[in-house]
């Protein structure tokens, strides 16, 4: 989700311009009064009381008429004390952005406070129709956007560490893995807490280690009793010492933290589900197909609950990186993927696509066409989000929430080349004068 809203809004009548250049310890501003014409400079500590003691005498010398403040800082610390001030209108700057711009005024590679405070000033003052204005959602969206796009920060983290098990368990206790299909599941780590080596778990009585699979929801008998055959008959990998000793204390080291941020992903998940049910947007993405505990929240802070954001679908598919970028010089022409973009949206873009072709006939019927044009598969799932994207904006705008059989109904009197190939894979049937799926397309 953006935080910024778009350029078209009319502007208020600026009492001045500040650019700010934060750091550590402290931040370079630069004021450009817009009525004396005239320009200001100072250095400001980085503590919440001198940067409250500077914004009231601001609000104090312009007697509380808006000021547009321009920083490389769109959700960091500075941004949110600044938010507290209602005088304030925040133009936030990508680092990208003004490091080129930057590059314009100083080729040689000069580079200081004052001179990126002078470059963040110039962009606010001569190209603020290409900025776009903070303008944060409520609390409640921005809320669970924080906690989701963390969640899948400890999820991320939690496979490079399950990663790195397995790395360990492939030098000294391979076997295991054969064992275990999720090493980091609770099995496998109860597993490797008690028994961390081969030779500890062949140790182990057989009814012990029955009575332990049977506790961790193993129901299979014969699945159990291979496990455990397998275990007896098991040929250590290795003989090394060294690797005998570090081994197991590392991989135990990593069960517990395995262990920790399997707790915090669950804690996060129990925090994310009564803001999602309360959430006002949350009949509109309800019944997506493919969008389950996971990606239902993500798609809410997605789109947000600001409807003037996108004035039209174009610019979320763009701003997502879900849209290519076309490059011409002369007669060459070509279009690649897009870099620049919120990684975490476009990810859940992505990922919801991957999600629905198993639950929507359309979203499979698309993703194949994509295919038989030799697109690659997250080539074809990037056409098919974009297509969602789209869907989805006018379910957003609207109001509506959607509804997979209207959809279809409308590719099918639209004469869309994707109801051709649908044709051949759905079947309908007339109620109440409506054609209506019938339940075999299920």
């Amino acid at each position: 989700m953006s935080d910024a809203t778009s350029t078209t809004t009319p502007e208020p009548d600026w009492a001045a311009f500040v650019a700010i250049d934060w750091g550590d310890e402290k931040h370079y501003w630069k004021l450009w009064d817009a009525h004396s014409q005239q320009s200001q400079e100072g250095e400001l500590q980085n503590t919440p009381e001198a940067l409250d003691t500077w914004a009231a005498e601001l609000n104090a010398r312009f007697g509380g008429r808006p000021l547009a403040v321009c920083l490389e800082q769109s959700r960091g610390a500075v941004v949110y004390q600044l938010s507290k001030y209602a005088y304030f209108v925040i133009y936030p700057v990508h680092p990208t952005t003004a490091a080129r711009f930057r590059e314009a005024f100083y080729p040689s590679g000069a580079k200081s406070d004052p001179e990126d405070t002078d470059v963040l000033l110039d962009l606010l003052l001569h190209h603020r129709d290409r900025l776009r204005r903070l303008d944060p959602d409520t609390p409640e969206t921005r809320l669970l956007q924080m906690l989701v796009e963390q969640r899948r920060a400890w999820v991320d983290e939690k496979t490079r560490c399950s990663n790195r098990l397995t790395g360990w368990l492939k030098i000294y206790f391979p076997q295991l893995l054969d064992w275990i299909d999720d090493i980091d599941s609770p099995l496998g780590c109860d597993l490797l807490e008690r028994w961390p080596t081969l030779e500890h778990l062949q140790r182990a009585h057989p009814g012990t280690l029955h009575k332990f699979f049977t506790q961790h929801n193993c129901r299979s008998q014969e699945r159990v009793q291979e496990r455990i055959q397998a275990i007896y008959q098991a040929t250590p990998a290795i003989r090394d010492t060294a690797m005998l000793e570090a081994g197991p204390a590392i991989v135990r080291q990593l069960v517990a933290v395995i262990r920790t941020l399997r707790t915090n992903i669950e804690g996060l998940e129990q925090r994310i589900v009564p803001l999602v049910n309360a959430h006002p947007d949350r009949h509109l993405f309800a019944q997506l197909p493919g969008a389950g505990p996971a990606l239902l929240p993500r798609l809410i802070v997605a789109f947000g609950t600001k409807r003037e954001r996108y004035a039209c679908a174009d610019q979320l598919e763009a701003y997502s990186g879900i849209a290519p970028v076309t490059q011409q010089s002369g007669k060459t022409e070509w279009v690649h993927f897009r870099y620049s973009c919120p990684k975490f949206l476009r990810q859940t873009f992505h990922e919801f696509a991957a999600h629905s072709i198993a639950q929507s006939i359309w979203a499979r019927a698309y993703y194949d066409m994509q295919r038989a044009k030799q697109k690659g598969h997250h080539a074809a799932l990037r056409a098919l989000a974009f297509k969602w994207i789209r869907v989805l904006y006018a379910c957003w705008k609207n109001g509506t929430p959607y509804d997979e059989q209207v959809y279809l109904r409308a590719l099918q009197n639209n004469h869309s080349r994707l109801s051709q190939i649908l044709a051949t894979r759905l079947k309908w049937k007339p109620v109440g004068g409506f054609q209506k799926l019938c339940s075999e397309n299920a």
